[in-house]
C-alpha cells in the first residue's frame, strides 16, 4: 500500500512549512508562534488558505504574521555533461 503523502508528492505536492505568528487574545501585546506543516501545491498554497481561513474563522488569536518555505522533496532526476571517460581494468 501507497501512503498518502507519497501519492501527492507524485501528483506535484511539496512539503509546505509555515511559521504562523500571532497575538494571544487575552494579552495582545504578545505574540505567540505556531507551526504548521503539509503538503501543498506552490505558489498558489491552496491547502495553507484554507487552513488560514479556518483560522480567521474559528480561532480567537487574531493573525500578525506568515512565514512560507516550500520544498518538492520528490525532484526529476539531474544530470550533468561528462568532460570525459575513465577506463579501469
Amino acid at each position: 500500500m501507497v501512503s498518502k503523502e507519497f501519492v501527492r508528492q507524485i501528483e506535484g505536492y511539496g512539503l509546505t512549512t509555515a511559521q504562523i505568528i500571532y497575538r494571544i487574545p487575552d494579552h495582545p501585546g504578545v505574540l505567540q508562534t505556531y507551526v504548521w506543516q503539509e503538503y501543498d501545491l506552490a505558489p498558489r498554497f491552496p491547502v495553507l488558505h484554507d487552513f488560514l481561513a479556518f483560522w480567521e474563522r474559528e480561532l480567537d488569536g487574531p493573525l500578525h504574521s506568515v512565514r512560507v518555505s516550500h520544498s518538492c522533496l520528490i525532484k526529476p532526476a539531474e544530470f550533468r555533461a561528462v568532460n570525459g571517460v575513465l577506463t579501469l581494468h
